[in-house]
Order: structure tokens, then sequence, then C-alpha cells
């Protein structure tokens, strides 16, 4: 299930942000002050509802679904519990005070990093605890001291047996999504860290629903409860989001170039590209921008001050692009949102749910694109039936859709330039010329001219083959199963999407390539992999800014501080020229004739 960090946004409030909202429920000034900062508006209806009896001190069993605001509800009122009656930082060696028990490392992850955010003016830490990260410095980090430990039950079990989790001086625990760790099977692990906290603690569950399993711990481990239900909003008939769902099937090394494509043919007025990693945000805005689309990208490495000045363009619209994170993009309420692409298919229904909320605003029609890697296809269908929606298959547009659709462009502008008429300046050039010409060759060849300056030389795009999900397993000679894929293997493809492969084998499909019938000469560019240069990119700086058809591109390497390619000797030195004249992923760089080469 996917979490909500940090979403605080009602879908649909007012523009009147101030922090009256959460002050006025009784959360401390400097949190609701940060509020304000993060870009948070007025209180969800659970925040409303969960807020004060949490700030009372009594134990709180809310059902809510996820993209309610959730994780705000619970932790707001704890940290200011903690501010409030104790005012600082965790001793050393000293427990937390609060526990929040979530069910996946990736949520752990997303409500550690909304805490620290709404404690940070009072100075209040936060840690994240789950199984695969380093067991020695989450102990080191317990010993120094923290206030709030968010972990999944596995991994706070260890903790608890080793006697590195003191809970002791606990006096909060909250049990988030706690039908979904039911469901993982963390019965067991949730009973022995709730039989070791203190008997007069506060405790809070939240849970997207209410099974016996749920009603059973709720009636052991807390006392007098407040209830609190709350639905997902329903948006009034008329005002429906009308979404269109439609999902890309490409190989890894494809992704980037059938994302510029698709983005080609929609013409999104604005639109927020969701990533799974910070690193993927930074590299996939600094390309777009290369390709010279108006991109900022957004994640929690960003500082508040550059976040608040992106999201300022993004509002004004001088953005076109916004690449972001999951938990970087919690709580935006942007109503002008054209399209919402998945650069990588959600990991479950929820945060897809979520993210494609993002579009289709109070009655507008919104697109949501997804980028599936074949291996990914069953993830597709698990989110169509959770959410008994149809997301359509197509195939990326091919080098003539993408033609079609730019001359269509070209047609639409000069008929628009034709009704807005000024044009008598023009008619003497015209008239001039059909004295000797024909006046319809006149009008082609002007219409040649624009068209030329958007119509490049692209390679095609290979279409992939769609499997069933019970012809999924049989995938795995294309992959390279899950751990090939952990070892880098997959992207060996993505390094070599065009020309030659290493040990004479072309990138797409593995078959041998016949050598080139040209001279080649091989070319020196003063990038490699140091600053994150791939074949993929010298493809497509030789490709658009040379003309060169990929066929015309020969073996590519990448070494750590610079990179060759090999080109038609013919045309070698207008490659140099052209690409001395443009940026290569953002970049200026030396391009000359390797002194090594033929």
């Amino acid at each position: 299930m996917a979490a909500d960090a940090g979403e605080n946004l009602a879908e649909g409030v007012g523009n009147s942000v101030g922090s009256s909202g959460f002050a006025a429920l009784g959360v401390h000034p400097a949190i609701a002050g940060a509020l304000v900062a993060l870009g948070y508006e007025e209180p969800t209806p659970v925040q409303r509802a969960a807020i004060p009896p949490l700030l009372e001190g009594h134990d709180v069993l809310a059902l809510a679904a996820t993209g309610t605001g959730k994780t705000a509800a619970f932790s707001l009122p704890l940290l200011t519990r903690i501010a409030t009656e104790r005012g600082g930082r965790r001793a050393s060696g000293q427990g937390p005070e609060v526990l929040i028990l979530v069910p996946t490392r990736e949520l752990a992850m997303q409500v550690a990093e909304a805490v620290h955010r709404y404690g940070k003016p009072l100075g209040l830490m936060a840690l994240a605890v789950y199984g695969g990260a380093s067991m020695e410095l989450q102990v080191r980090a317990l010993r120094r001291g923290v206030d709030v430990v968010i972990a999944t039950p596995g991994r706070a079990v260890d903790h608890i047996k080793r006697g590195t989790l003191a809970l002791g001086g606990l006096r909060s625990v909250v049990l988030d999504e706690a039908d979904e760790m039911l469901d993982m099977g963390f019965a067991e692990e949730l009973e022995t860290i709730l039989d070791a906290t203190p008997a007069t603690k506060q405790t809070a569950l939240f849970s997207a629903t209410l099974p016996p399993r749920i009603g059973g711990i709720a009636q052991k481990h807390l006392r007098t409860p407040v209830h609190v239900k709350v639905e997902r909003e329903v948006v009034p008939e008329g005002e429906a989001a009308r979404v269109r769902q439609v999902a890309y099937v490409v190989n890894r090394a494809h992704k980037m170039p059938a994302l510029a494509r698709v983005l080609d043919i929609e013409q999104p007025t604005s639109a927020i590209v969701f990533c799974r990693t910070r690193t993927e945000v930074d590299e996939l805005s600094e390309t777009l921008t290369a390709r010279g689309l108006r991109a900022e990208a957004l994640h929690g490495g960003l500082s508040q001050d550059q976040r608040d000045r992106v999201m300022q363009k993004f509002r004004a619209r001088k953005v076109d692009l916004l690449i972001a994170t999951d938990v970087a993009a919690r709580g935006l309420d942007v109503k002008h949102v054209s399209h919402v692409v998945n650069f990588d298919v959600p990991v479950d229904a929820e945060t897809y749910v979520h993210r494609i909320g993002r579009t289709g605003r109070a009655g507008r029609e919104g697109v949501a694109i997804t980028f599936a890697e074949p291996r990914e296809h069953r993830l597709l269908r698990n989110i169509e039936r959770q959410t008994n929606q149809k997301i359509e298959i197509a195939q990326v547009p091919t080098v003539a859709d993408l033609r079609a659709h730019r001359r269509e462009l070209v047609r639409a502008t000069l008929r628009e330039a034709v009704l807005e008429g000024d044009l008598e300046s023009w008619r003497g050039l015209v008239e001039s010329l059909a004295g000797e010409l024909d006046v319809m060759d006149v009008a082609a060849a002007a219409v040649k001219l624009v068209a030329a300056r958007s119509d490049g030389d692209e390679p095609e795009i290979p279409a992939v083959t769609q499997r069933s999900d019970r012809g999924e397993r049989g995938d795995r000679a294309d992959r390279g199963g899950e751990r090939g894929g952990d070892r880098g293997g997959a992207d060996r493809g993505a390094r070599r999407p065009a020309g030659r492969a290493e040990g004479g084998k072309e990138a797409r499909g593995g078959r041998a390539r016949k050598e080139p019938s040209w001279s080649a000469a091989r070319l020196w560019i003063g990038a490699g992999r140091r600053l994150k240069m791939r074949p993929a990119d010298l493809v497509g700086a030789i490709a658009n800014e040379a003309g060169l058809d990929a066929s015309q591109i020969g073996a590519i390497q990448i070494a750590d501080g610079y990179s060759t390619v090999e080109v038609p000797d013919t045309v070698a030195d207008e490659v140099i020229a052209a690409l001395r004249g443009t940026k290569i992923k953002g970049l200026r760089v030396q391009v000359r004739r390797d002194r090594m080469g033929r």
C-alpha cells in the first residue's frame, strides 16, 4: 500500500495559504509555520478529526484510506506533544518517545522524511529503521538519541532483541497501514513489539479497513479509543476527473527517447514526471532540458529555498515539466497539470492512483502516461484489477507518426498565420516569384523550409512484443532474471542503444552486425562516465545536431573521463562542428578527432 507521507493538502481547497488551520487545531506554532513553508494549506478531514484527540493524549482508532493525509494526522500532534512537554532533542542513550510502525521500507523512508520536515524547526530528530540497511549505522543513531523511530516490524523486533531499541521512555506508538502489516504476516511481530512497550503509552492505529484481526489488536492494546472514520472525498458529478490512461511497453534502453517522443506528440501544457529515485530525477531533467524542454527537478535532496523556487516557476507556468519523486510531490495542489507521467511503473495501485490524481482536476481532462518494461506487464495488470480502471496499452509513436504530427502542427500554424492577416509585406515577395514559378510550388517550398526545422533524422524505437501474464515466466532469458538486473546486466543494453556493440554485436537483439562499408573516423569527446555520459546521449546529439542516421554511427566507447565514437570520415568534420556548437546532456564538451584513431 502506498505511503501518504506529508500529504496534507485537501484536494480542491482554496488558495488562502496560512497556518491558521493547523494552529487552530493546537499544532505547535513552529510546526504550523513549517507547514506553510512546505506549501500546505488547510487540514484534511482526517487531520481535523484525529489531531485534537491525539493532542489530548487519547488513543485513536482511525479508518482512513491512503491519500487522505493521515501521516500528518498522527505525526503533527505527537511532535507537538514532544515539543510542548519536553521541548528538545532526546538525550544520548535514551530511547525514542514515539515509535511509528509501517509495513515497508519505502513507507518508512517516506514517513521519516515527512516527520523530519515537520519537526525540523524544533530540532526534533527522526530515524527510519528497516531491513536491508546497515544494522551498525542504525545502532549508532539510536545510541546518539532520536525523538521518533519509524520502523518496519521485523527490524524493530531485531533491535528490541539486541537491546538497541529502548522502549522504556516511549510515550506514543502508531500503527500505520495496520491492515497491510497483517496482510504481510507481521501479526506476531506486532504483538511482540506492543507487549514490550509501557502500559501507559498512547496508541494510535490507522488502517484503511477494519477486519476482525485489526479489531482484536484494537481491543487488546487501545484504551477507550476515539474512533475516526474518513472516506475519500466524493467529487460532485460533473466535476469528476476525466483521465485518459495509457501505457507504453518499451525496453529499458529506449525509455528516454520514448518519453521524449510521446511528449512531442502529446504537447502537454504542464506535466509532472514521476521517478523512483533522486538520481533518476536529476538525469531526466538534464536530458529533457538538453532537448529544449523547460524541465525542473524536485526531490528531497534540494534545499527548501530551491524547492520553493521550482514550485513558484511551475505554478507560474514558467516550467513545462516538473520531474519529481513521490515524496517531493506530496501535498502539491496545482490544478493546471494536463499530464502525469510515470517514468517507472509504480510499485502499487495506491501510488498509481495518487500520482494520476494530480491531473484531470475539477472536471478538466487529463492524461496519465506510464512507461513499462516488458517484465513489468504484470504490475500494470495488477493496477488495473485493483483500480477497476482500464489502462490502454499503446505502441510508441513511430518516426512516421512523429513527422505526420509535426506536419499537422505546421498546417495549423500556417492556417493561424493566414487568419491573423498582416501579410501585405510578404505578398510582394510571393508575387515576384509567381512570375517565374508556380504559386503552389512556392507555397510548398515555404512549408518545406518551416517543417525542416523540426524534421531531423531520428532512429526508430523497436516495438516490444506483448506478453501475456501467463507467458511472463518465459521472459527471463530477455531480462536476465531479477538478480541479473540487480548486477547491472540490464543496463548493458542501455549503454549501446545504437551502432555497434562491443564484441561486434548489435545492441538490439544481440545479432551480429556487418562492419560498416564506409571509412570510419574516430572522434574524441571530453566527457565520460564521471559526468554520467551514455551512448544514448551521444547518439541523440549526433543524430539531432549533425543529421546523421543511427546506422551511420559506429562503435561507441565510454571511459571514465572521455568517450569515443566512430562516424563516416567524409562527414567527421561536420559532426565535430555540430557537436562543438551544442550541448550534450546540458554540457559544453570538447570534440576532436581521436589522435589514436584512424
